[in-house]
């Protein structure tokens, strides 16, 4: 049985809210993240709650998108998965921002079948945050993480997929780099060809994905106490100087500073 479980992700530019009801309903909303979230996030939650007409006796556990992503966006959903959860009485289950994006993709692959796929997100500062995984339909914990997610610098990701090109990518660092990843775009025939990557540049609806994530990890018992539920954070660095800020412009134009 599906279980009453608030679910919501603040790791990029987009705020994400899910909850999903016993009877086996699913309320998503998606709206502006970024800056406005620490103020939207809240109020989100509880028009969430009030549109299901549900209390928070009903909730039986709080999700939230742990990172990597914003700086400000994972310190907002932590620290209110936590107030929640504490206010509540409830357990938190993490769920790893990247993983997210992978879910949200899976409806454009075939679900059936087992595949790999990589996750790239733009991180800013000339750098992505990427991990692999890979889908495996019938198994009791049907994601599984090949590498788990890291800090990289573009050229140090783009020499990584020369050397074993990924058969497919999803993420926001697809559009915000190009050509500058390296990879060869997969035509539309099938099977691709060996060394050619399917590029999903728009993985799909992220409040559905975080529902279907919830669910799955609730069921596998994936949860902690309150006080555990920490962000993943992967850079120190939160902020580049001027000159930084030029070189990685011209890098992004292919030009080389004088």
């Amino acid at each position: 049985m599906t279980s009453t479980l608030l679910a919501f992700d603040t790791s990029t530019e987009l705020m994400s809210l899910a909850l999903t009801r016993p009877d086996g309903s699913v309320r998503v909303r998606e709206s502006a993240g970024g800056p406005q979230a620490s103020a939207a996030l809240v109020p989100g939650v509880l028009a969430l709650l009030a549109e299901a007409g549900c209390s928070w006796a009903d909730v039986d556990a709080i999700a939230f998108g742990r990172g990597p992503g914003a700086f400000t966006g994972l310190r907002t959903a932590c620290s209110v998965a936590q107030g929640l959860a504490l206010g509540a009485g409830k357990p938190v289950i993490p769920i790893d921002s990247l993983l997210l994006v992978a879910e949200a993709a899976r409806g454009q692959l075939d679900p059936a079948e087992r595949f790999e796929i990589w996750v790239a997100m733009d991180a800013r500062m000339d750098e992505v945050y990427a991990a692999a995984y890979r889908w495996e339909a019938g198994r009791a914990v049907p994601w599984q993480t090949v590498c788990e997610p890291a800090l990289y610098a573009v050229d140090a990701l783009r020499q990584r997929w020369q050397a074993v090109p990924p058969p497919v990518v999803a993420g926001s660092a697809l559009d915000a780099f190009g050509d500058r990843l390296g990879l060869r775009e997969a035509g539309p025939s099938a099977p691709a060809p060996i060394g050619a990557t399917r590029l999903l540049r728009e993985p799909g609806p992220r409040a559905a994905a975080l529902a279907r994530l919830a669910t799955q990890l609730w069921a596998q018992g994936a949860t902690v106490d309150a006080a555990l539920a920490l962000p993943v954070y992967l850079r120190d660095k939160v902020a580049q100087t001027t000159a930084e800020r030029e070189a990685h412009r011209l890098a992004r134009e292919g030009s080389v500073a004088p």
